[in-house]
């Protein structure tokens, strides 16, 4: 058929909105019992205070510098503030605070029923628990922070946490300083021995050598340093004015003009350079106002020539100057480097090697001497910061109460709680969805009966005869009717409704077609044909005594048991008592020579069939009838029922008509939400315009006869 071979459509937003609409109920009641659940729970919780001490802390010199300064700058190092963060929370630090603060007795008083004191492991995992230490991003500063359930119980048990810590850090850095001092009171002493030693050389060698004084020798070494200060002075003044001349030279025009100024900085030219500035400045002003032409500003433009030619002989001047003071700086710098080449090459050199010795055995003298002096200075210094020690921890912010608690968050858990809810609810519903196999779309049964839909009847609908033909319900039984005709070209005959299941809807069903036939002017009979269960005289309020067994028994003659009904065109035939032996009632050439007395004499016979899986009687009288209408209820079966249901009719060599989509919840499934507002509309204004083609779940009418052929 067309529908099987039609492509398959991919998923839509909608079809997944429509999994969360038509289960609502189960999506808002699980959201709602998340939500509650989550708000009991967060409001059992008990409220916890969070208080924190902000710290600056400095890392500690691994040991003492005998030569550097006293303190290092702070660098952020985070190796070093994680090892404190481990110190800081550490048994050492928290045993301290237990004992200072007296805490296991004080907890004992909150957690045990006795008020005994809790032992100090209890006491420790308690407060490690609150405790949390966290830095400032690229800064020496930390945060201590304990969260607890008294506000004042948590900030005296922070700022007693950084005192300890403080304590510890002092004592190890006392501690590292006492070591140090001991060392360098060592190495003083090995030193000043290096001291008395190099002392007694210097003794010896001067007395070998006969030197009394050196004073002499102190003055040629002194004249040969300055001279070659001289010398370095005169060098750095000649390439100066090297320089400056190299770049006069290299620049012209006004680059020249502006360069002299930074280079040179001479007053003249600067009086000049201004003059001529401001001479341009009013040129311009007089050649804006007075014209080329104007005797002033002729004036003006002669007086900037000759104020031009002034500054270009200056600068001129300029060049030779520096050209001179090159020269000069020049001579300077040869005459001395000449005089410190004959010096040189007097006898200072043999007397020097004379005194070599005297002067090794002084220099390292004085080298032993400055260690010494140094050590001692050093521990003069460790001395004075062990008196007056430099703390690595200061407290910044002591810690206060807080009025707020931090825990439970109740908006937050709330808002997690909806959003839980709502993903849960959302989920279980797709969930049953996956597991509901049931028709549920108009595309459902064309895609797994191959059948075409000829009715889509809403939830909750009563036999007409009891809502009234005005009844907004009623248009779907006049499209179903419309669409039975177009399926069967137009002809009436003996139609049977039959169901894969019990309690589908099939004889209100049946009824209301009825029903609307009867009031169009068709002349039409019910047959119920449900032996086993009949409900056909119930919904009618007419007895069940004699009927359709009775006639077939050849009991009654047919006239004595069809009943006219309180609907103009409508009457009825019952099934009347089951019989003993029912075995092959319906299976026989009287029912068949019944359906064609029935045909003759009615435009629709409508057999009301009991359900066809379970029941031979409906595969019976499928086989005799004109054409077959299955019905299948919305939600309710698996899928495989109405398929078996359909084979099991196409077995019989029956012809099915199409499906009758019944019970359709169409405020839960907008899917049907449309068609079934259609259907009210249509009615109430078919007195006013043409009505519209007929259509059900998206089907024309049209569409649906040619599909049937």
């Amino acid at each position: 058929m067309a529908d099987k071979e039609a492509p398959e459509v991919g998923l839509h937003f909608l079809d997944y909105w429509r999994v969360v609409r038509s289960r609502k109920e189960i999506v808002l009641a699980v959201a709602l019992l998340v939500i509650i659940t989550v708000t009991a729970w967060t409001m059992t919780l008990p409220r916890m205070y969070e208080t924190e001490v902000k710290v600056s802390l400095k890392e500690d010199q691994a040991d003492v510098e005998v030569f550097g300064p006293g303190g290092a700058a702070f660098s952020y190092n985070p190796y070093f503030l994680r090892t404190q963060f481990e110190i800081i929370q550490s048994r050492q630090i928290l045993y301290k605070v237990v004992d200072n603060l007296n805490l296991t007795k004080e907890w004992g008083k909150k957690f045990n029923e006795d008020k005994s004191p809790i032992n100090r492991s209890l006491a420790f995992s308690i407060l490690s628990g609150a405790l949390r230490v966290q830095p400032y991003r690229d800064t020496s500063l930390i945060s201590i922070i304990v969260r607890m359930e008294d506000a004042a119980e948590a900030a005296l048990v922070a700022n007693e946490i950084a005192k300890v810590y403080r304590e510890h850090r002092l004592s190890e850095k006392r501690s590292q300083m006492m070591r140090g001092m001991e060392a360098l009171e060592g190495e003083i002493e090995k030193q000043q021995d290096k001291v008395n030693k190099a002392e007694e050389d210097l003794e010896h060698i001067r007395k070998d050598l006969g030197v009394s004084s050196v004073g002499g020798m102190q003055i040629d070494k002194m004249k040969l340093q300055a001279m070659q200060g001289d010398l370095i002075a005169a060098r750095v003044d000649m390439l100066v004015r090297k320089s400056r001349l190299d770049q006069i030279q290299n620049l012209d025009g006004e680059n020249l003009l502006s360069a002299s100024q930074f280079i040179v900085g001479d007053v003249s030219l600067n009086s000049l350079r201004q003059q001529v500035t401001d001479t341009q400045v009013s040129l311009k002003l007089m050649l804006e106002n007075l014209g080329e032409n104007h005797p002033d500003v002729k004036r003006l433009r002669a007086g900037l020539e000759e104020l031009r030619q002034r500054l270009a002989d200056g600068l001129a001047g300029m060049k030779k100057g520096l050209e001179a003071d090159y020269q000069v700086a020049k001579a300077k710098y040869n005459v001395l480097e000449q005089e410190l080449t004959t010096v040189k090459k007097t006898d200072i050199d043999a007397e020097r090697e004379k005194y070599l010795p005297y002067n090794k055995a002084e220099r390292k003298l004085d080298t032993e001497r400055a260690v010494l002096n140094a050590l001692k200075a050093r521990l003069a210094q460790q001395g004075i910061e062990l008196q007056i020690p430099r703390t690595p921890v200061e407290v910044i912010d002591p810690a206060e109460p807080s009025n707020v608690p931090v825990s439970p968050n109740l908006f937050f858990n709330v808002l997690v709680g909806i959003i839980a809810g709502i993903v849960t609810g959302i989920s279980l519903a797709f969930f049953l969805e996956y597991l509901d196999t049931s028709i549920k779309t108009v595309d459902d049964v064309e895609k797994y009966l191959g059948l075409p839909v000829l009715g889509a009847i809403p939830q909750r609908v009563k036999p007409l005869h009891e809502e009234g033909p005005d009844s907004p319900h009623a248009e779907a039984y006049r499209v179903l009717r419309a669409n039975i005709q177009f399926a069967n070209k137009g002809n009436g005959g003996a139609f049977s409704f039959i169901s894969g299941g019990a309690g589908e809807g099939k004889s209100t069903t049946l009824f209301n077609l009825a029903y609307i036939c009867a009031q169009q002017g068709d002349k039409v009979l019910i047959v119920d044909s449900d032996l086993r269960r009949p409900t056909q005289h119930t919904i009618l309020g007419l007895s069940n005594r004699l009927g359709l067994t009775n006639v077939l028994m050849r009991d009654v003659p047919i006239e004595e048991t069809i009943k006219p009904t309180a609907i103009p065109n409508l009457h009825f035939l019952p099934s009347g008592k089951l019989p003993k032996t029912s075995i092959g009632l319906l299976d026989s050439q009287r029912m068949r020579e019944l359906v064609k007395d029935l045909k003759a004499r009615y435009d629709y016979v409508f057999f009301d069939s009991p359900p066809i899986i379970g029941v031979t009687d409906a595969s019976i009288l499928a086989s005799e009838v004109d054409g077959v209408m299955l019905v299948v209820q919305y939600r309710k079966f698996p899928k495989v029922i109405s398929m078996r249901a359909k084979r099991m009719i196409e077995n019989t060599g029956s012809h099915i008509l199409g499906v009758v989509l019944n019970n359709i919840n169409i405020m839960r499934d907008d899917y049907y939400y449309y068609y079934h507002s259609y259907y009210a509309d249509y009615y109430y204004r078919s007195q006013e315009s043409m009505p519209k083609p007929e259509t059900v779940g998206g089907v024309t009418a049209a569409e649906v006869r040619k599909e049937s052929t």
